[in-house]
């Protein structure tokens, strides 16, 4: 751990001299030794292995085995559809993997060009590549630092962290500390510099101590290479489902072989006839329809402002239960903000446009202003975003600061340093010379000996004393960041070993990294939808609480754990805790993937969102990755499923608002495609098992498989949202689709599409004075009586489609015509077996005849009997629920 070693240990370690520095020697041994400085990433696989990979599904071995069978039964048109509908699906997991794998590129993007560093005793730019351990590396500011360091001279040096840490503010870095502690967190080991990280202020020099792969980042990016991504909710229902069908496919084949041969029929044309019957008890449509119900779900997401970069993980969203996210940036405005001021006047809040007419306020901004090296126009800054934040704070309280700047003039300066933490300026003001030094309060106050107080000056007591450390501990309760200022007048130019003395206290401010205005609201719409937002930031443990307790999100300190405490705890034992926590504080990205898989490995659909290099990991290993679109980093992005365009955390919500219907229209269109399946094979078996000629022949059987497992069953998947969704508890993760009454709804459904079809059938024979137990029948009347069980069952599973739409609600509540598609859908349907029986060339190829006039009446009662019958079980269950509820 360099962290706990000293500068001079670490250099005799790595055998070499800081003011000399690797000789190009040296540097070409170490090359071959550690390699080159950046970053590995997987094997990249073949667009083929991609293509196999997607076809790894039971549901496509069973398609595949039905484009088998319909090309040994001739039914080439069919085969070529089936084949079509899983190079589509195959297709569409093609592109979305290929746009999905660009973690490490991104990860590879943040190695840079050029790094300074002392060779041979010369200080020279090199290409950030060629650092090895043991280069010595030089900084300043605005300079990326390109390899994990230890310092071993800082001056006043500030990194900006953010990206790997969270924390929000610059890191003070301290090459003279040493820590004895060996599990010092990330952000807390001031001695050491990390790859990937900005100099803010000062200047500095370190000891290369890791490169590539042995770096902070290196450890991200092989976390990212070795986390296998989980399969979703979706993937692994759709599986158990292929499985299951495809076990029923051979069961169908067997038993209706087995009793045409025992009862001595004709076997090749029973064998036709099984296999068609399994090839429609499977839907092979079921596969396009979901990647055209997903996509539609993802153009309609893109509309809100969220970007889904795997298909599946749209229906991801409505089963999540647990939303992960980063503090800064993604909680808050990743922007230091001053929100109150104390005086002797008393405590002022700082709120937008808050002009004031306190002149002891408006004297405290202009004395920050003028103790400041920031620079803040037209909405962007530059330098410490605490000093920014000073300069915003003055423009909230009306202070014309380019009036101020240009009436003063810096004649010298007390640069800030980590021992004194003050910063002090000379200032020349119309002739006159002025001191103004800000920093720590405890500090501060030190070295004041009077008080501003109503515009006059008075000797600082201790109860003046007690007045601003009691502000400061409050707001320090409140996880601000506070700051002093003060000032004295002096009669001329003075050496700055006298600036910090004998100071006038103007004033106290506090600040800090503000919850965004949106996010409150958005945490408690997910708290009534079963949804719970926990937050993990690689911020301090106070902080992390107080904008935790602001969000709703915790409501005591109990309920925050660290970085820390959490090593202190096996897997075992953080997994049976991590109910009891809402808030995980000063983590680093080996934690955060921890927490994820605590979370998971408890049953829960788990959502992590960020925007920082130290985020990655964990979106990678969360069922759903949520990254910032405009503050996140290519990395994040890279990782994560789930891109919001707008930063915005309430489209999180909204997303999962999409992902529930989403899901309840798969949902759907598997219902309907299972009971119209199931309606098929009871028409078939049930008349066979009596005795009775087939209802329906294999040509039959393929049309009305192709006609509903289509327009229907894709429009049953485009219905509308339903808009109480989000007033139910997310789906459990293992729920199948048959779950809440489903199973019973396939069930009734099947068996009443079955008998209805039976009815239909024996009623063709009757009309014509016959009954399917009879011997000799001619085969008119058999066709008829064919034609009848046809167009019954297609017209009972096109109606059928409507009662579907909502398990509870009736349609005439929902709106028949509110799906379109769907009423499209059906008249396509309809038309389309009009077009099947009344063209006498293709009523001939199907074997039909043309319904009498009276029959027509029948065939549409009998269809619209199921959606009828549905309707009536749905008013009982509403009367049911009703008077419980009384």
């Amino acid at each position: 751990m360099w962290f706990s070693k000293s500068a001079e240990a670490v250099l005799n370690e790595l055998n070499v001299d800081s003011n000399y520095g690797l000789s190009d020697k040296d540097s070409l041994t170490r090359i071959e030794k550690y390699g080159m400085n950046k970053l590995l990433s997987e094997k990249k696989k073949s667009l083929f292995l991609i293509f196999i990979a997607q076809l790894k599904n039971w549901l496509i071995y069973i398609l595949l085995g039905a484009v088998i069978i319909t090309i040994f039964m001739g039914e080439y048109v069919d085969a070529v559809i089936i084949l079509l509908v899983i190079c589509i699906n195959a297709i569409l997991g093609v592109v979305q993997e290929v746009k999905a794998g660009k973690a490490i590129e991104a990860l590879q993007k943040l190695t840079f060009p050029k790094a300074l560093v002392r060779r041979d005793g010369v200080v020279k730019e090199i290409d950030s590549e060629k650092i090895v351990p043991g280069d010595i590396l030089v900084l300043d500011a605005g300079r990326i630092i390109s390899a994990d360091i230890r310092l071993i001279e800082s001056i006043n040096l500030q990194v900006d962290e953010s990206s790997l840490t969270g924390e929000s503010v610059p890191s003070e870095k301290d090459a003279s500390l040493i820590y004895d502690d060996q599990k010092t967190a990330l952000g807390d080991r001031l001695n050491l510099g990390f790859m990937s990280t900005i100099v803010t202020s000062g200047r500095g020099f370190g000891v290369v101590v890791g490169t590539g792969m042995n770096t902070e980042i290196g450890k991200i990016a092989s976390i990212i290479n070795t986390e296998v991504k989980s399969r979703t909710p979706l993937e692994i229902r759709l599986d158990k489902l292929g499985k299951t069908l495809g076990i029923i496919a051979i069961v169908i084949c067997a038993l209706i072989f087995i009793i045409a041969m025992l009862q001595g029929r004709n076997i090749s044309e029973m064998f036709l006839l099984s296999v068609s019957l399994a090839v429609a008890a499977i839907p092979e449509g079921l596969a396009a329809i979901v990647a055209v119900v997903l996509a539609i779900g993802v153009t309609n997401l893109s509309k809100k402002n969220a970007i889904i970069k795997k298909l599946s993980a749209v229906e991801t969203l409505g089963s999540l239960n647990i939303i992960c996210s980063d503090k800064t940036g993604t909680l808050t405005q990743n922007k230091m903000t001053v929100t109150q001021c104390f005086t002797l006047e008393g405590l002022f809040l700082i709120e937008l446009d808050n002009n004031t007419t306190s002149e002891e306020l408006k004297f405290l901004a202009k004395a920050m202003i003028l103790a400041s090296d920031a620079s803040y126009d037209n909405g962007k800054g530059t330098g410490d975003p605490t000093e920014i934040a000073l300069l915003i704070m003055a423009d909230k309280l009306g202070i014309d600061r380019k009036s101020v700047q240009q009436s003063s003039k810096r004649i010298d300066e007390s640069a800030f340093d980590s021992d004194r933490k003050l910063m002090s300026t000379l200032i020349e003001e119309n002739g006159k010379f002025m001191v103004y030094t800000k920093g720590a309060i405890g500090n501060l106050i030190n070295i004041c000996t009077q008080i501003s107080e109503e515009g006059k000056t008075i000797p600082l007591t201790e109860a003046h004393k007690k007045k601003y450390l009691d502000a400061a501990i409050l707001m320090s309760d409140q996880a601000l960041r506070t700051l002093g200022v003060a000032y004295k007048p002096v009669n001329e130019k003075i050496d700055s070993s006298e600036m910090e003395k004998n100071l006038i206290l103007v004033g106290l401010v506090g600040m800090i990294d503000p919850p965004r205005a949106e996010v409150k609201d958005s945490i408690f719409k997910a708290k009534i939808a079963g949804i719970t937002t926990l937050m993990i930031t690689g911020d301090h443990k106070n902080t992390a609480f107080a904008i935790a307790f602001q969000l709703g999100i915790a409501e005591k300190i109990e309920q925050t754990i660290t970085g820390q405490e959490i090593d202190e705890l096996t897997d075992l034992e953080f997994a049976e805790q991590i109910d009891n926590y809402c808030v995980f504080a000063r983590v680093s990205p080996e934690h955060k993937v921890k927490i994820v898989r605590a979370l998971k490995s408890q049953g829960n659909i788990v959502s992590m969102t960020g925007d920082g290099v130290n985020d990655a990991p964990s979106l990678n290993t969360a069922d759903i990755g949520v990254a910032m679109g405009i503050s996140g980093t290519d990395v994040a992005k890279g990782a994560s499923d789930l891109i919001l365009i707008d930063d915005n955390f309430s489209t999180i919500v909204s997303a999962i608002e999409q992902g529930r219907n989403i899901f309840n229209n798969i949902k759907k269109s598997v219902i309907f495609l299972i009971t119209c399946n199931l309606g098929e094979v009871i028409t078939i078996f049930v008349a066979l098992i009596i005795g009775w000629k087939s209802p329906l022949l294999a040509i039959q059987l393929l049309w009305i498989n192709l006609l509903t497992d289509s327009l229907p069953a894709i429009a049953l998947g485009m219905d509308p949202g339903n808009p109480d969704v989000m007033k139910e508890k997310p789906r459990p993760a293992k729920e199948s689709f048959f779950a809440n009454g489903a199973g019973l709804q396939v069930l009734f459904g099947g068996l009443l599409i079955g008998a209805l079809t039976i009815f239909a059938y024996f009623f063709g024979y009757y009309e014509h004075g016959y009954t399917p137990f009879d011997n000799q029948v001619p085969q008119s009347t058999i066709e008829y009586a064919r034609t009848m069980a046809f167009m019954v069952l297609v017209v009972c599973q096109l109606f059928y489609s409507l009662a579907l739409r909502n398990e509870r609600k009736s349609i005439f509540s929902i709106g028949i015509f509110s799906n379109k598609y769907l009423i499209g859908a059906i008249l396509i349907g309809l038309a389309l077996q009009l077009v099947v029986v009344g063209i006498p060339a293709i009523r001939s190829a199907f074997h039909l005849q043309m319904p009498d006039t009276s029959a027509w009446g029948i065939i549409f009662a009998l269809g619209l009997t199921p959606l009828f019958l549905n309707e009536l079980i749905k008013l009982f269950i509403r009367f049911f629920n009703l008077n419980i509820a009384k």
